[in-house]
């Protein structure tokens, strides 16, 4: 779950963290109030759960206070990577020496947290990551002892930091750290982290990404979970309480069971097109979780076919078929679809779709070489 980074701030806050003083607003009249309030040069910042708001456009410096509602109405009117900015911060600017990047994540390769620091911050820091991985410091947490001064100085260190940035940024990073692990996030970072004229060190972007498994010992994140979508599809398949995640390519996939969707993805890409989207049915799903699956791939312009892969277990079979079959008589099933089904019920499933007409493939690898050559052949 994402949250928005005016959320992210106030968690900081709440660890210790300085940041720049900022509020949110839904209005230009707001962000104009809110702007008088602070009574000093504003950084005016759309809202949304996409990272590159400064290269859209979405992030302003308004000296003067009359400019600010004016500023405030186009970020307001803008769509972001396809998102609408529905919010603005409306924040402090502070005089900038220097900026970094500070963050926390997960090693999956190693299984442990790993913080990551470099010294070229207010960037992607993939790109840092792509050109210049020298100029990243890196250093794992063991999950065993736990955030230590000198794990954190050890990444520092590795990454070029000065001693004076080292004693006055160890701080700030440990209680960053602590954050990421009481909070159960699977991002936590700060980009930049400035160093102010005077100084200081201050956060002035805040980002949290939070692990979605463990949302059930932080009751007290449920008011963000209606912002939390970064996708309208996305949005909407999770309120059908369906697992989905919409990814860039063409062949939709459904399956039942996450390991079974994730191999399937790679035999759409292994037969030489990209999988469209993740969605998995889960164990026990009966037809009209089918039929919503459908109704959520179709209404992806990128899909130019629907692959089918269920392994019947708890799912039976001839419940995916009805599935099919009931979703097929409510929507506009316009591109080609390739369906396996093996296990509980195939027979009674296969029956009942073969009276349709459906392609139908006895191993997942040939499903997905027939759904390729219909894409290419449409």
């Amino acid at each position: 779950m994402k949250v928005h980074e005016y959320q992210a701030r106030e968690i900081y806050k709440q660890y210790g963290i300085a940041v720049s003083e900022g509020y949110v607003a839904e209005t230009a009249d707001q962000a104009h109030e809110l702007a008088a309030k602070i009574d000093a040069p504003v950084v005016i910042k759309a809202q949304v759960h996409v990272g590159g708001r400064g290269k859209a456009g979405g992030v302003k410096v308004v000296q003067k206070l009359e400019d600010v509602k004016g500023v405030a109405e186009k970020i307001l009117g803008m769509e972001i990577k396809g998102l609408p900015v529905k919010k603005v911060g409306v924040v402090r600017a502070v005089d900038i020496d220097h900026e970094y990047y500070l963050g926390v994540t997960l090693d999956r390769e190693n299984r442990r947290p790993v913080i990551l620091v470099s010294r070229e911050g207010g960037v992607d820091i993939e790109e840092v990551a792509a050109k210049t991985p020298e100029k990243i410091g890196r250093s794992a947490i063991d999950p065993l002892i736990g955030v230590e001064p000198y794990v954190v100085r050890k990444a520092l260190y590795s990454g070029g930091f000065t001693a004076e940035e080292v004693k006055g940024i160890t701080p700030i990073l440990v209680k960053l750290c602590k954050c990421y692990l009481d909070m159960d996030a699977q991002l936590a970072e700060i980009n930049p982290l400035v160093r102010t004229a005077d100084g200081e060190f201050m956060a002035i972007d805040a980002k949290i990404d939070f692990d979605d498994s463990a949302m059930f010992r932080h009751k007290e994140l449920d008011a963000f979970k209606e912002e939390s979508e970064t996708d309208a599809l996305e949005s909407e398949a999770h309120a059908l309480g369906l697992a989905y995640v919409r990814l860039s390519g063409e062949v939709g996939v459904i399956g039942n069971g996450a390991g079974l969707v994730m191999a399937t993805l790679d035999m759409a890409a292994a037969a030489g097109r990209k999988p469209a989207n993740f969605l998995d049915i889960g164990g026990g799903a009966r037809a009209d979780v089918v039929a919503n699956s459908l109704s959520i791939l179709l209404k992806d312009p990128n899909v130019k076919g629907i692959l089918i892969n269920v392994f019947g277990g708890i799912t039976r079979c001839d419940e995916v078929a009805k599935g099919i079959i009931e979703g097929a008589g409510k929507l506009d099933i316009n591109v080609p679809m390739v369906i396996r089904l093996k296990g509980t019920n195939e027979k009674e499933g296969k029956d009942l779709l073969e009276k349709e007409g459906y392609t139908f493939s006895d191993s997942g690898m040939e499903a997905a070489r027939k759904i390729v050559e219909l894409i290419g052949a449409a």
